[in-house]
């Protein structure tokens, strides 16, 4: 993957754009150490800040363009997901051993994560530069399993 800060700054200034997020203090911050994610996104809703951080050591994903308007888009649907979860709180109670939460918890998070995996690439397929979809955790596990 592109780990060049530059390009990651690039793509953080027009993706914030296209996704009408101007309104947000967006800081960049690559992870510069092992680290299990190719990224995530802190949000402070109160400020309007968001930390956005970008796997640059071992990162999972291939694609840098698609990796941060993956993470954009959770922040662009940040107060539905904590809406559905303070709701499953609400129902369910906040103790993660219970296996109906946990059974709600997981099938909301499959979802969230495969809605957001779906927009990006609908998004870069109209307006990204590197348009070549991520295959990164497959490749692993393809390499893993018949080398190369």
């Amino acid at each position: 993957m592109n780990t060049n800060v530059a390009d990651m700054h690039r793509y953080l200034e027009k993706w914030q754009s296209i996704l009408r997020l101007m309104d947000w203090d967006i800081k960049l911050r690559p992870v510069e150490k092992e680290w299990r994610k190719s990224g995530d996104i802190k949000i402070d809703t109160d400020d309007r800040t968001a930390v956005l951080l970008v796997n640059v050591c071992n990162p999972r994903q291939t694609n840098l363009e698609e990796l941060i308007v993956h993470e954009l888009l959770h922040l662009k649907l940040w107060g539905m997901d904590q809406m559905i979860e303070t709701l499953m709180n609400c129902v369910y109670g906040e103790d993660e051993s219970d296996k109906k939460r946990e059974f709600a918890y997981t099938q909301f998070m499959t979802l969230l994560e495969s809605t957001v995996n779906d927009l990006a690439k609908s998004f870069l397929q109209q307006a990204g530069e590197d348009r070549e979809i991520s295959f990164g955790r497959l490749e692993k596990e393809v390499r893993e399993e018949i080398g190369g």
